[in-house]
């Protein structure tokens, strides 16, 4: 039976390409620049790409921040300049949430049955920002942000100061939902507890750990012993 619920945040409670999506085309609209699916699609494969390498310790946030705008804006020769637009669409995302449906009662199935602490390598503004926004406060015994732990997810860092900043944390009281395999799937591994991938969207091709559609079978997974295959 588990009691520890590790909590990603980001397209596991809330739909974070709808978020991304909204606060892109605002901010772009501001400095007069229309929306285009084409800059949505190579935007989000840039910063796919920089949250990566963020992940493996290969760049710094401050400068990723920047560098997925400029990167954007050279390949369309566009003339705005990368860190305004950044500074515009950091606020911009912070008022962009859109919590998934179902989402408050699967929180409450957990709290009920435990303990509940997001684990997040979000901007620590934009997260508590929308932990407020989607009413998430009253579920959450604790919130791990990467940039106020001084560490990201997935590194041992990280882990370590999560696990150790649980009260009666012990790897076999716990389970770790995310929808991520580079970061979330990995930060579970490091810390040594069960994952359950979340895949509202469907499982990827060739995965084939604990997975979960829907958050009906997200919390079957959750409060039973998953087996890893």
């Amino acid at each position: 039976m588990k009691d520890i619920f590790l909590l990603d945040m980001d397209d596991t409670l809330l739909d974070f390409p709808k978020a991304e999506r909204a606060a892109l085309f605002q901010t772009l609209s501001a400095f007069g620049i229309g929306e285009d699916e084409r800059l949505l699609a190579r935007y989000h494969e840039i910063n796919d790409a920089l949250w990566k390498a963020l992940e493996r310790g290969e760049i710094e946030r401050e400068k990723l921040k920047v560098r997925r705008f400029a990167e954007l804006f050279a390949q369309f020769a566009i003339t705005a300049d990368p860190a305004a637009v950044s500074a515009a669409y950091f606020s911009n995302m912070a008022e962009c949430c859109f919590p998934y449906e179902g989402v408050h009662s699967f929180l409450k199935a957990l709290k009920n049955a435990g303990r509940i602490y997001i684990c997040t390598n979000g901007g620590k503004k934009i997260q508590h920002r929308h932990i407020e926004l989607a009413g998430f406060a009253p579920y959450l015994d604790r919130v791990f942000i990467s940039e106020e732990v001084g560490a990201d997810k997935p590194s041992a860092a990280f882990a370590d100061y999560v696990a150790s900043h649980i009260e009666g944390y012990a790897p076999e009281r716990a389970v770790y939902l995310g929808d991520s395999v580079t970061s979330d799937k990995k930060c579970a591994e490091v810390m040594g507890v069960e994952f359950v991938l979340f895949a509202p969207r469907g499982i990827p091709a060739g995965y084939s750990g604990a997975a979960a559609t829907t958050f009906g079978e997200a919390l079957s997974l959750m409060l039973s012993a998953v087996t890893r295959p």
